[in-house]
């Protein structure tokens, strides 16, 4: 349940300990709690928990490591490790954690379950909102989180081009946004072909979603989010291995769309644009080919060098008709290289930027939100790589090097007017669970942007990054306490 109760007495207390600061706290223990934990060999290492139990057989109280002050590395995430690990219950934070807002948020994040296809009734804990956290933007920024999971998790034969538009739609409607959709050959009629081509080939046509959200006279702010919802390879076709987690390749659409619903629901004074381009790379007779030469939205020739590097071929339609109205800030999201795994792993993904200015904001926002990620270069001399021998740009570069970058380079062909663009080339999945991130389904660099767009725009100027001191508020604790208480630069081919 993504929704943090009030605070209530009879809420178990979770006591946050560190090296130095657990003899303090256990000195204001009852003796049985001392001897209790004694007993059980509690060490506050970090993500170590110990279950007090009062004299009913009750939860009475919880402690929980943290790392010290001079650790090299504080995972501000690790007390949402309660919230897969403890009891069903109501909890409350009787001591602070180094920074509340992002605890509570990451019990939020951890307690995310998808449960479409397999029935799991098993009962959560619950946390109270903690003293000074505003439960209502947190909530917000964690069901944007669970509605892009929600996207990813889904198998593409249930979110197919038809389901992905109507969860863009369905979010559209519920913020009163205005909604242009282009299906089929009228993609060809409004000038979008590359969008057409790659989608061509599949049962459910090729499409273009674009809504619109906010006061026309506020900054334009708009974000691209790449759509494929299986990506076979087409023609190209992906091995098994490369294929096994393709449902996952419309990552950039469900990270715009979850972005758009933290912003949408914050009500901040922008006007917001989303373009989804929808489509799934598939095999028929209808299927684009290797040696194909198609003019883009911009008017820019390109020439089909793989089709497994579709994600780009979509992405610079709907690129450049955003760039068309010269936005504040276009972003966009995309799975598009396995290069930028094997860079930089699962967890921290590029992002690509000519703005210094802006990169600087996405680097801080991004560590402090603990929504990570890397600046790479955009490195003109590699540009020539995309030169076309007979169209005007290569889809591909045509060599094993510096793939992520490349493919950046390719989108930048199709970005002019706007007056700062970013493109994040995401993973969109956790292999291997951690707190705030369950395995699965992940939405990456949507809460850094909402920070940093609630602070740029927003009444507040940069609430959404307040942290609390860096310091454990010690408490003396009393019984009754106890008692209440893609290879090469290709499309993503990583399983």
């Amino acid at each position: 349940m993504l929704v943090l109760p009030q605070p209530s007495e009879q809420a178990a207390p979770i006591w946050f300990v560190t090296k130095e600061t657990w003899p303090e706290i256990r000195a204001g223990l009852p003796r049985q709690a001392q001897a209790f934990a004694r007993a059980c060999g509690f060490e506050p290492a970090p993500g170590r928990t110990q279950i007090l139990p009062g004299p009913e057989g009750e939860i009475a109280g919880v402690i929980f490591g943290l790392e010290s002050e001079g650790a090299r590395e504080r995972d501000l995430f690790l007390p949402g490790q309660l919230a897969a690990t403890l009891p069903p219950g109501v909890y409350r934070f009787a001591n602070k954690p180094y920074d509340p807002a992002l605890a509570a948020l990451s019990w939020l994040l951890s307690g995310y379950r998808f449960r479409r296809y397999k029935t799991n009734g098993t009962e959560l804990p619950r946390l109270c909102i903690p003293d000074g956290v505003d439960a209502a933007r947190i909530e917000r920024i964690a069901k944007g989180v669970a509605l892009g999971r929600d996207l990813v998790n889904t198998p593409a034969n249930d979110m197919d081009p038809d389901a992905l538009e109507a969860a863009a739609l369905s979010l559209a409607a519920k913020y009163h946004a205005k909604t242009v959709v282009t299906r089929g050959d009228a993609l060809l009629a409004a000038n979008l072909p590359l969008i057409h081509a790659v989608g061509r080939a599949a049962e459910k046509e090729p499409r273009l979603v674009d809504f619109c959200f906010g006061d026309e006279a506020k900054p334009k702010v708009t974000l691209a989010g790449k759509g494929v919802c299986f990506d076979s390879g087409g023609l190209d076709i992906k091995p098994e291995s490369a294929m096994s987690l393709m449902k996952k390749d419309m990552g950039g659409a469900a990270a715009a769309l979850a972005l758009a619903s933290m912003l949408m629901e914050s009500g901040l004074p922008i006007r917001l644009r989303v373009l989804i381009p929808i489509v799934e790379n598939a095999i028929s007779s209808k299927a684009f080919r290797p040696g194909d030469i198609y003019k883009s939205h911009k008017g820019l020739t390109v020439e089909i060098g793989n089709t497994d590097a579709e994600g780009r071929l979509i992405l610079a339609d709907a690129l450049a008709l955003a760039d068309e109205e010269a936005p504040s800030l276009l972003f966009d999201f995309a799975t598009l290289t396995g290069a930028a795994r094997v860079a930089l792993g699962p967890d921290l993904p590029p992002f690509y930027t000519m703005d210094d200015g802006l990169a600087s904001e996405i680097t801080r926002y991004g560590m402090a939100a603990k929504d990570p990620v890397w600046r790479m270069p955009l490195w003109d001399p590699y540009d020539k790589l995309l030169d076309g021998k007979i169209a005007d740009l290569s889809n591909i570069s045509g060599g094993p090097f510096a793939g992520s970058i490349t493919a950046a380079l390719f989108l930048r062909r199709f970005v002019e007017r706007a007056a700062a663009w970013a493109h994040f080339d995401i993973f969109a999945w956790t292999p291997k669970a951690a707190p705030g991130r369950p395995e699965g389904a992940e939405v990456q660099t949507a809460r850094l942007l909402y920070d940093l767009l609630e602070a740029r725009y927003g009444a507040g100027g940069g609430q959404g990054v307040q942290h609390t001191p860096r310091t454990v508020h010690h408490v003396k604790i009393t019984s009754e306490d106890l008692a209440v208480d893609e290879a090469a630069g290709l499309e993503d081919k990583s399983p």
